[in-house]
């Protein structure tokens, strides 16, 4: 894939880049005044909703080309640059007629590869850059396939913003971040800047700054953050925008962390301890296959004495005890629970594949896998 370093791109004034303005535009006013607010915090590159593709009908869905009319005029009083989601092609025509910087498609049009074709037709020859949220739900290659239709077009200002995913499960976030899908997608394409979303991450205002930090520590380009001049008279996502002024305190107390060090004392420290994860891994991974081992011994002997694969008492007693484990080894039982949740399942598949005589997946193509 070939990308633009975001160096290049000539938006925005700060490093990391931040992108902040309020969920909607709603009437100029509004848009003028938290603007001006944000420019003060050292901000130049405004977001602001226009089209809103909202859950039910008969909510504000935004107001449409008039808000493209006010942003740009905004643009020529206060000097600022603005980003404006965008889920068509007429979308893409008019946002480009009114002289819009940056365009980003959304979660809700991430998931239609039709959607997404049809921004990037309309992409074809413009070298606006764009930013593509991830789908709703934790799908990586869904994710990288709009980025690459948008880079079959010709868009090379190309960039990723982490918004997190949908989840059935009641927690704490608005979205689940999943921090590993993000990180996977720069590792695969690692010239691909990635930018946080905190303000759907989180879904609460006084969170926001947690999930900042984090994003700058796992070495994200940026943030965009949902600023509202009187973020509790929002007619949209009143919940986790923010003032101006929060904003720049947000920004102000970011501690930034250096990409690596050329200190000989951190290097050969770091060195020792990333060779102790390599032998633990390796252990680990042993053990893994030692337990597997073991499972399928137990496969054999159910299914020579006509015994079911999954034993809910067996399971429970194992989920409790190794909870108890975890606490005393001083380990989030969080964590213990999705791993050993994890295990499992693999434990059923290979009992199953002994019991029915079925082909070993890793023989197969039918194991999950993240694709490329």
């Amino acid at each position: 894939m070939k990308l633009t370093e975001l160096s290049q791109w000539n938006i925005g004034i700060t490093d990391p880049l931040i992108i902040a303005g309020p969920c909607s535009a709603e009437t100029e006013e509004q848009l003028y005044d938290t603007v001006k607010a944000v420019k003060e915090q050292g901000v130049t590159l405004m977001r602001a909703g226009v089209w809103k593709p909202r859950t039910r009908p008969n909510t504000f869905e935004g107001v449409g080309q008039e808000a493209l009319q006010w942003i740009q005029d905004i643009k020529k009083e206060l000097g600022v640059q603005f980003s404006v989601e965008v889920a068509n092609a007429m979308h893409v025509e008019e946002a480009l007629h009114y002289g819009v910087d940056v365009l980003w498609v959304g979660a809700r049009s991430t998931v239609s590869p039709f959607i997404v074709q049809e921004i990037a037709d309309a992409m074809r020859g413009c070298d606006v850059p764009v930013l593509v949220k991830n789908p709703i739900n934790p799908d990586l290659a869904l994710w990288m396939g709009a980025l690459e239709r948008l880079n079959q077009a010709g868009v090379t200002k190309l960039g990723a913003i982490h918004r997190g995913f949908s989840t059935y499960q009641k927690t704490r976030f608005r979205n689940v971040p999943m921090w590993q899908l993000p990180i996977e997608m720069k590792r695969q394409l690692p010239g691909l800047p990635m930018i946080c979303d905190p303000s759907h991450i989180m879904g609460k205002r006084e969170d926001i700054a947690e999930a900042c930090q984090i994003a700058m520590d796992l070495n994200f380009e940026g943030l965009i953050i949902e600023t509202h001049r009187d973020p509790e008279q929002a007619w949209s996502d009143a919940r986790q925008q923010i003032t101006p002024q929060t904003l720049g305190e947000i920004i102000r107390n970011l501690q930034i962390r250096q990409a690596s060090s050329e200190d000989i004392e951190y290097i050969t420290h770091l060195e020792e301890l990333r060779i102790q994860i390599d032998h633990s891994d390796r252990e680990m991974i042993e053990l893994l296959a030692r337990r597997l081992d073991l499972v399928a011994q137990i496969g054999a002997w159910k299914k020579k004495n006509n015994v079911a694969a999954f034993l809910l008492d067996r399971w429970n007693r194992v989920f409790e005890s190794r909870k108890e484990w975890a606490k005393d080894a001083n380990l989030r039982e969080r964590f213990i629970v999705d791993l050993f949740n994890l295990l499992h399942v693999e434990s059923i598949r290979k009992q199953t594949e002994v019991m029915d005589n079925l082909p070993n997946e890793s023989e197969t193509e039918s194991g999950l896998r993240v694709e490329s």
